[in-house]
């Protein structure tokens, strides 16, 4: 009794107050004094109150999500009404992620989120990584090849990397007028980052853009599956380890059924053939150092009976890539990474009968950085990188003597990235690259900068300018006597983007401007070569429309005009269409669990020149437009059934026009086939999911 009199004797203080952030109440931040359990949570006004039976000086400290800890030491008799105001926490610098001009594929939070079915499941792509990224804004439907044109600039402008190195032939090879398809699998990979522009430092040698994608991290658990379609068979697994993981993957495609059953405009001689393989292998030495190699090799063949010639075509195409990367106990971020790309082609009959044209081209791409982030308001990145590049080229016929010719040089680069937080919604990202080519013995700065205002993770502003430049193709450096230099481009370019419950928008003004591009005066390449592209991107996301439908739309508006190669003067470009419109939708139809997969795309008419008396005249084709659309249904969780059909319509879209010397007749550029229709099944054979086969 004397002892519970002697408790309750105790004096109890009351500490009392209110919690904002300076504009309004935080409710249910946490309030105590450190080392004890005294405390409380704020109420619908943010006011709290509670006793404690400490004596003197006491430390409270208060915490809310989001925001920073506030922490105040005093006298407990002075602690009523306190006035608590909390600052919203600043991420830190590597947490903030600034997607400007970019849009990300797979596991990140970056502004679109899209895995490997997603790209499948586009209604065009017919499960190409490449026909996927074709229904995002600032792309240009070029339908004749189907290869990447990016704001008015030329495919070869946008490169492609793997785990951050350089892959030399990323598309499939093919005849004139045929489209073509990405090399790789989009089940190869968990992120794929496509930037329109104004990528930093790291990615050089591309004029317009980069196709960065980073491949799955080590398998859990063993798969292995098939499929099977009238034109291609696949097989592909994974052995799992604990700490490691080994992969492949082996297709055949053939066309010669599909070719009978669906003839297209060719005369084939023999059907378009190929046999791939693939091999992985990936281990992790411990949470923070991970080993990741690749091996693809393709072997294509294919001829054809054209003008009287029998055009025969076979190209071997292989890649190795191994990248190591680690996190050391400083904090500081290593890569070490080494590509080795190599292609041959052999055509014969290329122009005349008895022709041969041999074309061996290989590249070996290093490179390593370090990055470390100093505070949480500063990281800097310091990398180099080398391209070895080596060609020989030889063409002979009956009708002329055997030409030939070899180059080997070396790009040699280095880079720097500082990122900065300036204010607490402010950011700074400042790059500089410099590259020396050893043909011509020049170097080339490139300085590059990023502002970003991130009031929050819905919503974000930027604005960016820098210099970007790429090698000219090695018959042009050839025959300019080894003294035709790296061609330019100046991006600007501006980006408003809102993240909103089940909504994304962006709206992307820009402006490019090409310096020192090839151009052909008396038979010798200069870099004389000019150009200007500007235009608007716009994109938009919804998935409140209906449940389970999401929906797309994307336009550009390009206004561009270059004078390269052999251009007489400065024009629009036969490949750049002013308006292009995408609108996607995918569907799933729960109760039959089918996905249905619709896209339709509209790109207006596209310049085409005529060579008539007086002068050089420009004309415009019809509108491009296609109406494309897949259905897959889950016949169950280890079997898929897939279907597609490209230009459902079957309209017949003219791409240009070749001319008789006359400039009086012509004949329409077209694609190979109008429409083109796939159906394949896709079966796991172990415990895992259907669509999972060929995820290494």
């Amino acid at each position: 009794m004397a002892l519970f009199l002697a408790v309750n004797g105790m004096a109890q203080h009351v500490i009392s107050g209110c919690v904002t952030d300076g504009r309004q109440p935080l409710v249910g931040a946490n309030v105590f004094v450190m080392g004890t359990i005294d405390g409380a949570v704020t109420d619908i006004d943010g006011r709290f109150r509670f006793q404690t039976n400490r004596e003197g000086d006491v430390t409270v400290r208060v915490s809310y999500v989001g925001y920073d800890d506030f922490t105040f030491t005093g006298d407990v008799d002075g602690m009523e009404a306190l006035d608590v105001v909390l600052h919203e926490r600043a991420e830190t610098i590597d947490e903030v992620v600034v997607t400007a001009s970019s849009f990300s594929f797979g596991k990140s939070d970056n502004f679109k989120t899209m895995d490997a079915r997603d790209v499948v499941l586009s209604g065009n792509s017919c499960g190409d990584v490449v026909a996927a990224l074709q229904t995002l804004p600032g792309t240009q439907r070029v339908g004749e090849n189907g290869r990447l044109y990016v704001r008015g600039g030329d495919s070869e402008e946008c490169q492609t990397f793997i785990n951050g190195m350089h892959v030399l032939m990323s598309y499939g090879t093919n005849v004139g007028n045929t489209v073509v398809r990405g090399r790789f699998s989009p089940f190869l990979f968990k992120g794929i980052n496509f930037s329109l522009g104004g990528y930093q430092g790291e990615y050089g040698q591309a004029l317009s853009s980069v196709l960065p994608m980073e491949t799955t991290d080590v398998a859990t658990s063993d798969k292995f599956g098939i499929s099977l379609s009238p034109l291609e068979w696949n097989a592909g697994g994974t052995k799992a380890w604990r700490w490691s993981a080994l992969s492949f993957n082996a297709d055949y495609l053939d066309m010669g059924l599909y070719n009978k059953v669906f003839p297209d405009r060719y005369d084939w001689a023999e059907p378009y053939r190929k046999l791939s393989g693939e091999m992985q292998y990936k281990h992790d030495f411990h949470t923070s150092a991970h080993l990741k190699s690749y091996l693809g090799y393709d072997y294509t063949t294919l001829a054809q009976h054209l003008d009287g010639r029998r055009l025969g075509l076979k190209e071997h195409n292989g890649y190795f890539n191994t990248t190591f990367r680690t996190e050391t106990s400083r904090h500081w971020t290593l890569f070490a990474g080494l590509a080795y790309s190599t292609v041959l082609n052999l055509v014969d009959d290329a122009l005349t009968i008895g022709d041969c044209y041999r074309n061996f081209r290989n590249e070996i791409h290093l490179k390593g950085f370090a990055r470390k982030s100093l505070s949480k308001a500063l990281r800097t990145t310091f990398g180099v990188e080398d391209y070895l590049r080596n060609t020989r080229f030889e063409y002979s016929s009956k009708a002329s003597d055997k030409s030939s010719y070899r180059i080997d040089y070396q790009d040699i680069a280095i880079f720097t990235d500082v990122y900065v937080r300036l204010t607490g919604k402010c950011f700074l990202n400042t790059s500089l690259r410099g590259e020396y080519t050893s043909y011509d013995k020049r170097v080339t700065v490139m300085p590059r900068a990023t502002l970003s205002f991130v009031p929050s993770k819905r919503l974000q502003a930027s604005l960016m300018a820098g210099r970007y430049s790429q090698v000219a193709a090695d018959d042009h450096v050839v025959w300019s006597g080894c003294r035709l230099g790296q061609s330019m481009a100046d991006h600007v370019i501006a980006s408003v983007q809102f993240k909103g419950k089940g909504m994304l928008v962006r709206v992307e003004p820009y402006f490019k401007r090409y310096r020192r591009l090839p151009l052909l005066k008396d038979g010798i390449y200069v870099n004389e070569g000019f150009g200007k592209s500007r235009g608007a991107d716009f994109y938009a996301e919804t998935t409140a429309l209906l449940p389970n439908l999401v929906t797309t739309f994307s336009y550009s508006y390009n206004d561009s005009k270059r004078r390269s190669l052999s251009d007489p003067m400065e024009d629009v470009p036969s490949y750049a269409t002013r308006h292009n419109l995408c609108i996607t939708t995918k569907y799933f139809v729960r109760q039959w669990k089918v996905y249905v997969g619709l896209s339709d795309t509209y790109a207006s008419g596209r310049p085409y020149h005529n060579p008539q008396v007086g002068g050089w005249m420009n004309e415009r084709t019809a509108p491009y437009n296609s109406l494309d659309m897949n259905l897959t249904f889950l016949l169950s969780p280890k079997v898929i059934l897939y279907t597609s059909l490209n230009n459902v319509l079957g309209r017949k879209n003219v791409f240009g026009y070749q001319f008789a010397a006359d400039g009086v007749g012509r004949s329409p550029v077209v694609a190979s086939r109008d429409s083109f229709f796939y159906i394949g099944i896709f079966i796991s054979l172990k415990n895992n999911k259907a669509y999972d086969i060929s995820n290494f």
